[in-house]
């Protein structure tokens, strides 16, 4: 099984490539879909979906899991990850990929086992449950990453804690 996972913003979209192999959870590749505010939103939103349609094609995902948004005070931040959020979602269902949406405590929960993890705990897990050398940059990447083993140690049923306290692979389904 292999899942894209997505953290969407207008600014960065971070994407992280996540599948199983031999019962362990492997990174094959992650990166940050970037516009600026120098270009228009449609033009922005526009190269996120392209992007992310070209990406699609080229790693082959199964499943695309994607975050929810979660509630900001600030409404324009609110409506511009909605927005990219929207596109994101537009892109696997042109692409035939079945979508999974998570919340933000849902994906720190699974990956560090509190639902109030930071940011730098989160990353530090997912760098040790994916055995990266280095905690991916932005955060946005890390997040996708996180959002994608979350989602295929749920379907799987897998209890991804194993992957870091033990030699002994999680089952492959």
């Amino acid at each position: 099984m292999r899942v894209i996972g997505i953290d969407p913003g207008t600014a960065m979209t971070g994407w992280g490539i996540v599948e199983i192999n031999n019962g362990r959870l492997k990174s094959i590749d992650y990166g940050c879909i970037k516009t600026t505010t120098k270009e228009s939103m449609g033009e922005r939103l526009k190269k996120i979906y392209t992007d992310l349609l070209d990406l699609i094609a080229d790693t082959t995902p199964d499943e695309m899991a994607i975050e929810n948004i979660f509630f900001n005070t600030n409404v324009r931040t609110v409506m511009s990850v909605g927005q990219a959020r929207g596109v994101c979602l537009l892109a696997a269902t042109t692409a035939g990929l079945p979508i999974y949406e998570y919340n933000t405590s849902e994906v720190k929960y699974h990956i560090t086992r509190y639902g109030r993890a930071t940011k730098s705990d989160v990353a530090n897990r997912a760098k040790e449950l994916l055995r990266l050398e280095e905690i991916p940059k932005p955060d946005d990447v890390t997040d996708a990453l996180a959002i994608a083993a979350t989602h295929i140690a749920l379907k799987l049923n897998i209890n991804i804690q194993q992957q870091c306290e033990s030699d002994k692979p999680a089952e492959d389904s």
